[in-house]
């Protein structure tokens, strides 16, 4: 039976800070593992950054709530000239698996004849901002690596915004994009794919060893999930002092094809949510990190960008959070029946089928 040493960092936090502004984000506190002005009945303390990325997706909703049900897009040049920043999430909106969904091309083709800036952020942690460029590329859309904002980068980004210790380890429960981040930033980390082939073989008085220099253990997708990993990332968790819980995102499903819907990178986060008693702090949407690095990195005011994308709970919180005009397209995993139903308090400004919608009620407008 495995035996696992009692910690007080068991215990979930039960602070509620209240959120920032949602336009800027507050200047990252530097990151300390130890200390007692860190520490909080045994719990700790996060600093101001892990605040910022646990906004409450919940508040966010019930502000939704009273929000005016989304108008359909009938004059899209009016939307495109209202704004210099066009922000697109990738699966279900520019592809579906590997297949682009059709009119993609021309439709980033005019908004760039235009002068708008586009930049793609996606929370599939599997790539690296390199391994997605090759990818724009093989579906022949010309697209800067600059361009572009995996979760893979933002969890690296996340770490260095607090000043996360090169002396300490990630440990990676993910695929290679996340690993190929951490290898960018600098930091040392360990686990990822090569952990997939591990196993657990149970007997009497068995004592699993993990690396006490492990600070921070990120959770993305990854479809070489097994036992091993869970118990390693429960213990660096659990019982290494001060130990982030970090998660790429929360998705319910992702599109690894485009015949069907396959569980997201929310199933392994709520593996260890479940052994550790812990939220973990989301860098990918809606958490505002993001928005706010690409606020700072551009120069852009928030209120001067829209966010397309297909989900309710990720891409149109997030940029509801961020303070942007948002668009919701319904070529991915929203349907118009959920959009327009009473159970659904989560309303963007416009919807439409698809963004190539944009040349055809251009034309139809003109």
């Amino acid at each position: 039976m495995l035996q696992v040493r009692a910690s007080s960092a068991f215990l979930p936090s039960t602070s509620s800070p209240s959120p920032p502004s949602s336009s800027q984000a507050p200047a990252p506190a530097p990151f300390r593992l130890s200390g007692k002005s860190q520490r909080r009945g045994g719990l700790i303390a996060v600093p101001q950054a892990s605040r910022v990325a646990r906004r409450s997706v919940m508040a966010a909703a019930g502000a939704a709530a009273a929000a005016p049900a989304a108008a359909k897009l009938e004059d899209a040049d009016a939307l495109i000239d209202s704004v210099e920043t066009f922000i697109f999430d990738c699966d279900g909106v520019i592809w579906k698996g590997d297949k682009l969904i059709d009119g993609v091309p021309e439709t980033l083709d005019l908004l760039r004849s235009k002068g708008k800036r586009l930049v793609f952020v996606t929370n599939n942690s599997t790539k690296s901002r390199k391994q997605y460029g090759r990818k724009f590329e093989t579906l022949g859309l010309s697209v800067d690596e600059e361009e572009i904002f995996a979760s893979s980068f933002a969890a690296a980004a996340y770490l260095q915004s607090i000043d996360f210790p090169k002396d300490k380890k990630v440990y990676v429960i993910g695929e290679e994009g996340i690993l190929k981040e951490l290898e960018l930033a600098g930091f040392q980390y360990l686990g990822g794919p090569t952990d997939g082939d591990k196993k657990i073989e149970l007997k009497p008085g068995l004592y699993m060893e993990h690396d006490e220099d492990v600070g921070a253990v990120v959770v993305g997708f990854d479809r070489y999930f097994n036992y091993y990993k869970v118990q390693y990332g429960t213990l660096c968790i659990r019982e290494n002092p001060g130990c982030l819980f970090i998660a790429t995102n929360r998705d319910a499903v992702t599109h690894l094809t485009d015949a069907q819907e396959w569980a997201g990178g929310g199933a392994m986060v709520g593996a260890l949510l479940g052994s550790t008693k812990q939220e973990p702090l989301v860098v990918g949407k809606p958490s505002t990190f993001m928005m706010d690095y690409l606020a700072k990195k551009f120069g852009i005011t928030t209120s001067q960008i829209c966010m397309v994308g297909d989900r309710l709970d990720t891409d149109i919180l997030f940029g509801q959070n961020g303070g942007c005009k948002t668009l919701l397209v319904l070529s991915g995993v929203t349907s118009l029946q959920t959009l327009q139903s009473p159970d659904n308090s989560i309303q963007p400004d416009f919807y439409t089928n698809q963004i190539s919608d944009f040349l055809t009620l251009k034309a139809a407008t003109v």
